[in-house]
This record gives C-alpha cells, structure tokens and sequence, in this order.
C-alpha cells in the first residue's frame, strides 16, 4: 500500500477516534482513498481497512473505558445509529453506546452501502447507508 494512501487511512481513523468528523466523512474520505471495507473488532481493538485491490492496513484503537455487555440489543444500537446519522453522536460517543448494547463489532461495507453490527453469540443488525 502506497504511503499516500496509509496516510490517509490514518488521518480519517485518528480524526474519528477523536470524534472530530462524522460518519459521512469517514465514508467519503475512505472512499476516496480506495477502502472498499473496514472491520472493527472491539475484542481485539483494531481496525482493518481493506482496499479494492485486497490490500490491508490494521490500526490499533485505543483501549475503551468500558466493558462489552454480554446481551445484544439492536434496538439500541439503532438509535446510535439514527444519531450518528443526524450528526448528534460522534464516534468516541458511538463505541461506548455500541459496546454497552453487547456489539462487539462491525463491518462497514463502503461498496455496499451498509454496515453489519453483530453480538457475541452471532446476533446481527444491519443498518443499510441512507440515501
């Protein structure tokens, strides 16, 4: 992966991590750099960009204030969401609200357009993009 790009992946996770952009620019500026899909694993505290070309980059996030709860509920992570998507949640905000509804990650399907949330015992909830 060209330094360009690696640069501009770590910009975009940095500047999320730190809850200065929004969901929508995460989006448009990976985009832009190539990233087809991204997986955060809470457990293992990383990031995995994956580009088009099938080229990755894992970045390490910060260790969370809190516990995963054990019990999904993807009622709660829907408002999360809805806020994220509003402009009135951003990330460091989301990860607390996300891991205390039981996710222990997600996928963020850029080409697809939507993001599947999934819990310990393989609970899902996917959220597609808004038009």
């Amino acid at each position: 992966m060209d330094t360009t790009t690696v640069d501009s992946i770590k910009q975009v996770f940095n500047a999320s991590q730190q809850g200065q952009i929004h969901f929508g620019q995460v989006i448009a500026a990976l985009s832009a750099a190539g990233v087809e899909s991204y997986l955060v694993d809470y457990r293992a505290k990383q990031t995995t960009y994956h580009l088009n070309n099938d080229e990755h980059l894992t970045l390490s996030m910060a260790e969370a204030e809190l516990q995963i709860a054990q019990n999904f509920d993807a009622t709660v992570i829907k408002g999360a969401i809805l806020g994220a998507q509003q402009g009135e949640i951003l990330y460091p905000q989301f990860k607390l609200i996300s891991m205390d509804a039981g996710c222990v990650g997600y996928v963020v399907w850029i080409a697809g357009r939507h993001v599947c949330y999934f819990g310990r015992k393989g609970e899902q909830h996917i959220e597609h993009f808004p038009q």
